[in-house]
């Protein structure tokens, strides 16, 4: 048996839209735009949780410079 960390590195779609807080077809149309990233395994599509965090990050720093 693997001994993989308890936290997934990667999302589903679905998880990604629930994590973000938008429905499941805004999330598939951002993924299909690039606006969320992504990486296709065969027929699936997966959100790498760190890039995502990574990109939440990067628009609430630049949100804060903005305001400054």
């Amino acid at each position: 048996m693997c001994n993989l960390d308890d936290e997934k590195k990667t999302l589903s779609v679905e998880e990604a839209a629930r994590y973000l807080g938008i429905g499941r077809n805004t999330a598939y149309e951002c993924v299909r735009k690039g606006e969320i990233p992504s990486i296709r395994l065969g027929r699936r599509i997966l959100v790498p949780r760190n890039r995502l965090e990574q990109l939440l990050n990067t628009e609430v720093s630049m949100k804060d410079d903005e305001e400054m």
